[in-house]
């Protein structure tokens, strides 16, 4: 599975590739930022992520892409450029046909280092090793979106069983009111 992470975020979009199945080594295809000047104009720092997200779309070719949840924060403004940005890569995803999944901060966290309250530091160091890089990724916005990628391609095979049981229950719950 190739899974195209998105840490969304107006001035640094955090955009990383990664490629595997669960129980097996990833490998990283890559990993980068998506800036924009933070004195821009609103429309043209949404049409600048919209533009880096298709160029690594384009490169990368993502079977899935997974999306930072965007969770409410005490700066107003700060979460309604980030929930803007996280728009635009599911807009770009959907454009596309290529399915989107969201995960909250904790479940990244809590899949990657075993703690769903674990710093950016911790982060990064995990990425790290899982990925078997050199170096943790800068800035902290690229780890956190491969992050997201490892956190998907861990979590997709239990989610799909479960929709697939879920599937098949509501089949046979109607089949039952049907008879």
């Amino acid at each position: 599975m190739r899974v195209l992470g998105v840490d969304p975020g107006l001035t640094r979009c955090g955009v990383g590739v990664v490629e595997g199945v669960a129980g097996r080594p990833l490998t990283m295809l890559g990993v980068g930022v998506v800036r924009t000047p933070a004195d821009a104009d609103l429309s043209h720092r949404l049409l600048a992520v919209e533009q880096g997200i298709e160029q690594w779309l384009d490169e990368h070719r993502p079977e899935v892409v997974a999306v930072e949840r965007v969770f409410s924060q005490h700066n107003v403004r700060t979460v309604m450029g980030t929930a803007q940005a996280s728009a635009v890569a599911m807009l770009c995803a959907a454009r596309r046909g290529i399915p989107v999944a969201l995960h909250t901060p904790s479940e990244v966290k809590a899949a990657v280092t075993g703690s769903g309250r674990a710093d950016k530091a911790q982060v990064g160091a995990m990425v790290t090793r899982l990925l078997r890089l050199a170096a943790p990724p800068k800035p902290a916005d690229a780890a956190d979106a491969l992050a997201l990628a490892i956190c998907h391609i861990w979590r997709a095979p239990a989610q799909n069983r479960l929709q697939q049981a879920v599937a098949r229950h509501a089949v046979h719950a109607t089949k039952g009111r049907t008879a």
